[in-house]
């Protein structure tokens, strides 16, 4: 969108459409440049079910990320090192970081997600050689 057009904005959640990426994690993105009136932030929902899948999950982008966990228990894996999360808790991903999230409890793991980019479309992910024909990222199938 052009800086014209950018102006304050409010949605609500229960709105925006449900994305998945298999059945490793569902998100639904709230501010992107792409589909609301907004630029330098993207900022969504995700939700990591009970025994979703971690096979493929594991990926890298260039732009920072937060993560900030609003509901269930699980770890979250960066450059081989995995750190215990629930609600309350804060994450810092830097760029090319490699990392995923795992819910080890009972009930979904919930998080907001944040990158400093205009547009969820402006984040490139990549991973792994090992997992890479695990996923289609051409296909839609992104991660928060």
């Amino acid at each position: 969108m052009g800086e014209e057009l950018v102006r304050p904005h409010v949605v609500d959640e229960r709105t925006c459409a449900v994305e998945r990426w298999g059945d490793v994690v569902a998100w639904r993105t709230l501010i992107s440049a792409d589909r609301t009136p907004t630029t330098g932030l993207t900022v969504g929902t995700a939700q990591i079910d009970p025994g979703a899948p971690t096979e493929g999950a594991c990926h890298r982008h260039a732009a920072p990320e937060v993560y900030y966990f609003v509901a269930g228990t699980g770890f979250v894996h960066m450059d081989g090192a995995a750190y215990p999360v629930a609600a309350g808790t804060a994450v810092y991903v830097p760029g090319n970081t490699w990392h995923f999230v795992t819910n080890t409890g009972p009930d979904p793991l919930r998080l907001i997600f944040v990158f400093s980019v205009d547009g969820f479309d402006a984040v490139a992910y990549e991973f792994p050689e090992d997992q890479a024909k695990s996923l289609n990222p051409d296909g839609g199938e992104r991660s928060g």
